[in-house]
């Protein structure tokens, strides 16, 4: 049976309770030893607190612990070792978080000092905080959706660039306030609309034609079909300067095309 181990000390910890870290690793080989179990390595984090957690991520921020997690997915893990489950969290939020970890990759945890222990063992209490972290999650995630939404909505009513996939014709970066002109692209913004003007009643598919006949392509460097010419000449107020993101529509701060 393969198992890892893991040990842990906070600066303080090891002093009070005596849980050094050389300590926990001879008491977790003594434990595989006897049992016959086949110890595949022992992570350790030094300094960390058992409750420590990323509040934004909502990961454990421990680089030992971690480096646990990429031994359970490379390998076929049964148990990791412990020599107390308060080496593994000290919180209830980190040990749901543990449990949620561990579950993925099929694996338990055996504790020295609880040998009855195991994180698939029905708890009221773990519901009850797994369903209070589903929750907080799916509030933090709205909570962000909000945000970037305010955010994205002012830039678009000071007719700035509010995210997205940049029309043809224009080029933006993540953190530019405003799109810049694509000059090859916006040669074939130009000649469409041109076209179109001097053949009012073409086709989509007919216009498409016209623009492959003379060498012009799409962003990926494709030939142009109808729905990519719908898509431009449906996007005329944006070549002729205004800005539209959901139901805002004003003067772009952006270059206009036509």
């Amino acid at each position: 049976m393969n198992v890892i181990g893991y040990i842990r000390v906070s600066t303080q910890g090891q002093v009070k309770e005596g849980y050094s870290l050389a300590y926990q690793r001879d008491e977790i080989e003594e434990y595989c030893q006897r049992q016959g179990f086949n110890l595949l390595q022992i992570y350790e984090d030094a300094g960390i607190s058992g409750a420590k957690v990323d509040e934004n991520a909502l990961e454990v921020e421990r680089e030992g612990f971690r480096d646990m997690l990429d031994g359970l997915s490379a390998n076929q893990v049964q148990y990791v070792i412990v020599l107390n489950t308060n080496r593994l969290w000290r919180s209830d939020i980190v040990k749901v978080l543990v449990h949620r970890e561990l579950k993925r990759y099929g694996a338990d945890v055996k504790s020295i000092e609880q040998p009855s222990y195991s994180i698939y063992k029905k708890d009221p209490s773990d519901f009850l905080l797994n369903g209070l972290m589903e929750l907080l999650d799916e509030y933090q995630r709205l909570e962000i959706t909000m945000k970037l939404g305010r955010g994205r909505n002012k830039k678009a009513l000071q007719g700035g660039y509010a995210g997205g996939r940049t029309a043809y014709g224009y080029d933006a970066k993540r953190g530019q306030k405003e799109m810049a002109l694509n000059p090859d692209e916006a040669k074939t913004v130009k000649r469409l609309f041109e076209l179109k003007r001097l053949y009012p009643e073409a086709s989509l598919a007919l216009l498409a034609g016209y623009l492959n006949t003379e060498g012009f392509c799409t962003k990926l460097g494709k030939r142009f079909t109808k729905v990519q010419v719908k898509r431009i000449l449906d996007r005329k107020e944006l070549y002729e300067g205004m800005y539209c993101y959901g139901d805002i529509q004003v003067k772009g701060r952006h270059p206009s095309i036509i």
